[in-house]
Formats: structure tokens, sequence, C-alpha cells
């Protein structure tokens, strides 16, 4: 979550804070009423207001917010089945911590973590043991906990339980990597792109590993341009490490995206639980898990992968209940979401969902590819999504400025730079999402359509800067 600060700097000090206006209407009944009070924005009001005003001065603040089916930068869900909703508002009021007093959204739970360990093929489907949480973030911080925690407890003998190790990465991993490694005090050792590589380099990875590391993270689906990070190949190179030095590094998948997508339409991929040293999975129940915000869960390949001392106990229903978790008090919503989701698409729904958005994603790449002025990256045929950059040779315009044109028109399509070691790269990138149909993709390029002309007159890019390229890591 952003930090934010307090109250905005007023530009005029002796006015005070903005304030809200009331438009007479917005009145219980009477909109002659004398209601001349406005309230204040950055301090609780002195009294009360009607239900129906507040509800009105919320709303009309944020209808000046993006609409969230046009914004092609977020993995995260923005439709869902009007059922889907009604089972939301009905569980909203319950605690997910309260396992004894909410038996059945714990038992949902259980069988969504059940239903992920045999998609995911757990050798042992039974011994695998997983939990929800508010997304892959926090999946991620707990995966990292376990691994750090494993690392310490077999090198006990040599370190203090203050020695800081690593954690390998590529350079494209999603933030919350990076922020595990500075809030768990991690080194991450992090391999850079190289050329038209854009992600982990198995061989890389492998060399970066030493004694003090506990893990290396996989990406399946990077953020910058969906493509899938090989993670077989990854764990032969680590494979062939530990034949040479004895060193036996764990993997984690964050498969945030990729892992509701590629059992679905690559079932012959093999990434997950098939590879003995794959040791945790995580992915977003609201990404292509098709849950409305937020919903991540994270699963462990047997209890021998998390360490107990990790998990708490809680009492459910007379028995034992273990936990693990870095939230506590959150609604139980999201996971009868994820369960009416499951219930209701199976494999087969599932697979048709997701096969019509990486075809939208195709149908849509295919068309950018036939502009002159731009040069396809990635075509959208792992995540259905791609990204795309400006044809060389082409001055008049950055992808900045076609970011910028099409959200005049409401599309929020993100433009930003690679990281090390290609800076020197500016792309769009393109999520195509269940609810984003052919009908709006087609529509999106007559708006480009509309804009290129204008364009293409510019004399050069608009000036903009680069402190504010944006890497859209959600």
């Amino acid at each position: 979550m952003a930090l934010h600060k307090g109250a905005a700097p007023s530009s005029d000090p002796g006015r005070g804070r903005r304030k809200l206006a009331l438009n007479p209407f917005y009145g219980e009944a009477n909109p002659v009423s004398g209601m001349t009070e406005a309230p204040p924005t950055h301090r609780l009001p002195d009294g009360p207001l009607p239900p129906m005003t507040a509800y009105r001065l919320v709303h009309d603040e944020l209808m000046l917010d993006g609409n969230a089916r046009l914004n092609l930068a977020t993995f995260v869900t923005t439709w869902m089945e009007p059922q889907a909703g009604v089972l939301m508002d009905e569980c909203r009021d319950k605690n997910m911590i309260d396992k004894d007093e909410y038996p059945r959204t714990a038992e949902l739970e259980r069988r969504c973590v059940a239903m992920l360990a045999d998609l995911w093929n757990a050798p042992e489907p039974t011994a695998t043991v997983g939990c929800s949480t508010t997304g892959s973030s926090e999946a991620c911080m707990l995966a990292g906990m376990a691994l750090k925690r494993r690392w310490s407890a077999r090198n006990a003998d040599r370190y203090p339980a203050t020695a800081r190790p690593n954690l390998v990465m590529g350079v494209n991993v999603q933030v919350c990597w990076e922020k595990f490694c500075t809030f768990w005090e991690v080194e991450a050792r992090q391999v850079p792109m190289e050329g038209e590589r854009f992600h982990l380099d198995p061989e890389a990875a492998a060399a970066l590993c030493d004694e003090n590391t506990i893990g290396v993270v996989a990406v399946l689906g990077s953020t910058f341009d969906g493509s899938y990070e090989p993670v077989a190949d990854l764990c032969a190179a680590l494979d062939a490490l530990q034949e040479r030095t004895g060193l036996d590094i764990p993997v984690h998948v964050d498969g945030a995206s990729g892992a509701m997508v590629a059992p679905f339409l690559d079932p012959d991929l093999v990434w997950d639980f098939r590879l003995p040293r794959v040791s945790s999975i995580n992915t977003s129940g609201h990404k292509y898990g098709l849950v409305y915000p937020g919903v991540g869960w994270a699963l462990w390949r047997s209890a021998a992968e998390l360490p107990e001392e990790l998990v708490f106990r809680v009492n459910y229903l007379g028995g034992d209940m273990p936990t693990f978790a870095l939230n506590f008090s959150r609604p139980g919503a999201q996971v009868v979401a994820q369960y009416y989701t499951f219930l209701r698409l199976g494999r087969e729904g599932f697979r048709a969902v997701q096969q019509t958005a990486r075809d939208v994603a195709l149908g849509l790449s295919a068309r950018f590819a036939e502009l002159e002025e731009f040069r396809l990256l990635t075509r959208g045929d792992e995540l259905p999504v791609f990204a795309v950059t400006t044809a060389p040779g082409v001055t008049a315009f950055d992808v900045f400025d076609v970011s910028r044109r099409l959200r005049e028109s409401g599309w929020l399509v993100p433009a930003y730079t690679f990281p090390p070691n290609r800076e020197d790269l500016a792309v769009l990138r393109v999520v195509c999402r269940n609810g984003f149909s052919a009908d709006l993709a087609a529509l999106l390029l007559e708006d480009l359509g509309r804009v290129l002309p204008e364009l293409r007159r510019q004399a050069h890019p608009l000036t903009r800067d680069p402190a504010m390229a944006t890497a859209f890591h959600h």
C-alpha cells in the first residue's frame, strides 16, 4: 500500500484547506434548506451528514478515477459475474482469521488449497500445505521467509542468526521481491537483461548462487513483457551446480499470473511441482484467478518446506488450525469468490476464458505489428500480455506520446523503460484480461488510428521527465 503524507499545503493559508462544495440537491428532501456548511476534507467534520449526501460527495469525486475496464496496465480482475458479487457482499463482514466462528469459510479456503495443489501437480496433494493471502505480494513475503528460515536452520552451526544471506532473481521481478529483501535483510542478487532476453537467464542465475543463497525466484509471466521464465532450464542449471559444488538451492516460482494460465493453456510446459527442485509456488487469485482484489495463494511442496516455527496455531472447532500470514483480520469475501470461480468454471471453463484472453492478445498484437511505426517484442502467446516499442527510424513520437494520447480516450496503456541492462528500451504494454473483448480491442485500434496521423506530424517526441517513467509492476 502506498504511503501518503497528511493534508497538502494550502495555496491560500488564509482560507485553510480545500472544502467540498455541496450541490443543494444533495439534501435529503428540500433543495433550498439552507445547506451552507461544506464539510472539511482533511479533518473530521463537526457533525454527521445525511447518508445520501455523504455518498454523493464520495461518489462524485471517484468519477475522476480511470475506468477499470479500460485499464490495460493492470493485471487485476476488473469484472466478475453478478452472482460472485452477491456472494462477496454476503461475506464481507466475516473475518477470515476467526476460523472457529466461520468454519465453512475456513473449509472453502482449505478446498482451494487442495485444488491448487492438484492443478500444480503436487506429488502428494494431501501433503501439500498452503494458505490464502491478500495477494501475491504477501504470498511472496511468506515464501521468502520460509526460504530464509530453512537456510538459517541448515547453516545454524556456521552463521549467527543475524547473518545476511542472498536471494537470486531476474531484474524483471515484481517489486515485492525487492521489498522482501529490504524488509528481511536479504541481499538481492539480480540477473540483468541482455539484448533481446528480457528475463532471467538460468546459467547466469546459477553463477550468482553460493553457500549463502536461500533460493532462486523464477517468474512465470514477467510483468514487463508477459513472457514465461524457463523454470525447467533453471532447475537443470541448479542440478548441475549441485553436482559440481554440493549446493542444494531451492526454487520458488512466482506464478502471480502464469500459474493460473499455464495449467490450462500450456499443460505440457513443466514448471510446477513436477520439478523436484520447486519448493513453493504463489499466485494471485485476483489476477488470472479471475477474482476481484485482493486474494493470493502460497503453496509449499510439503510441510518440510515450511518451517514449523513460522506457523501459528489457533483453535478451530475445538481442534488445531495452523495459520501462516502477515495480515490478521481480513474479509472472507475474496476466498469465497475464489471457491465460487473454481466451482463455476472448472478446468474447461478456465481454459476457455484464458484462451479467449490469449486470442484477443494475439489478434491485437498482430494488428500492432502491421503498423510500420511499431515493433513487437512479445506477442501475447504466453501470458495474454504483449509489449511493443516504436520501430527504428520513428523520430516524431515515442511510446510515451502514444500512451498520453490514448489516455485522452479513456485507455490506460502504460509506457515505461526497461531495467538494467536495457534502460535504452521504452515500450507500451497491453494486458488482456477476462472482460477485455475483441470488440474493445477493435475500439482501441480505432482510437490509435485516430491519433497516429497527428503523432506523425510532430517535429519530435514531446519533452518528458525520465523520472516519471512508470514500470506498472502490478
